[in-house]
């Protein structure tokens, strides 16, 4: 059985190098051999995914429909009423969790959690994300923070009592707390290590931080990532369809697999929240695109 295998294998291999012979003179061997990479793997090894915010309209069980429609595997899940959140129960949670994984996701993250100066509120968070099973809780102030490392002081013995890891997002000029990933960063790095950054890429652009190079700058402490393109800088955020805006997409997705990223980056699709499926598909299309380009 195994050398009857072998040599179905070996004649098949055979005949597609036979096949690409005709193309290789016009389009260069190099070429073929990307686009084979890129059809066995049009993620080219990153986690691409999706934020549930994106879906935050839409009630659980349309949401997990649309995720599949997408063909997404990959998800980080939002704490809304109408899909996970800090007011159900453990045993809602777990159940609700559990119905995205039943239809073939892979939950990588919970959030953004907005979370006062508050112990005890820290620790409802916490206990979200443990009942929800995953290994990071993106997250960030619940309002202007006047003392942010107190904030992030009070996660870090919770980082290790949990064993999850935190990923403080930032929200761009109008945040007080953490405009950009190096607001972050220079309080983060000073606690635990499972203490890091998620980077919103459309948020860190309007901050006036180039998204591709805090990525790589920031990489020791990189444990999420919400993907967007946007239609035009400054104090206010303008969610596109991605290539249709301003972001350089492609030196971001380079960005990443350059670090080999391997936690979630997940688009967080914030247009058109009664119909977000279209855009979404459109993106992740282009994304395909971009990636497939890639050396």
């Amino acid at each position: 059985m195994m050398n009857h295998v072998s040599r179905r294998d070996l004649l098949k291999t055979g005949a597609l190098a036979a096949a690409a012979l005709p193309f290789a003179e016009l389009f260069g061997l190099e070429a073929i051999a990307t686009a084979q990479t890129a059809a066995a793997d049009p993620w080219r090894g990153l986690k691409i995914g999706v934020a549930t915010y994106t879906f935050r309209e839409w009630p659980l069980e349309e949401t997990i429909k649309g995720l599949q429609r997408a063909g997404m595997k990959y998800i980080s899940i939002k704490n809304v009423k109408n899909h996970i959140d800090l007011s159900h129960t453990p045993e809602e949670r777990k159940a609700r969790a559990k119905m995205f994984r039943d239809a073939g996701m892979v939950p990588l993250s919970v959030g953004n959690v907005g979370m006062k100066n508050d112990e005890a509120e820290m620790r409802r968070a916490f206990e979200f994300a443990r009942d929800v099973g995953v290994p990071t809780m993106v997250c960030a102030p619940n309002g202007t923070i006047s003392d942010l490392n107190q904030w992030v002081q009070q996660l870090d013995p919770l980082v290790k009592e949990f064993d999850i890891k935190v990923a403080i997002h930032n929200h761009g000029p109008e945040d007080k707390n953490f405009p950009s990933p190096y607001d972050v960063m220079k309080i983060a790095e000073k606690y635990d290590k499972r203490i890091g950054l998620c980077i919103d890429v459309g948020h860190t652009a309007r901050a006036g931080v180039d998204p591709a190079e805090s990525i790589i700058k920031c990489k020791e402490r990189l444990y999420d990532v919400h993907l967007k393109d946007i239609s035009a800088l400054g104090n206010r955020n303008t969610p596109i369809e991605g290539g249709r805006g301003i972001l350089n997409l492609k030196a971001i997705l380079a960005a990443l697999i350059k670090i080999k990223y391997q936690a979630l980056a997940g688009y967080e699709y914030e247009k058109d929240g009664k119909d977000p499926l279209a855009g979404l598909t459109e993106t992740l299309g282009y994304t395909k695109g971009l990636l497939a380009g890639l050396r």
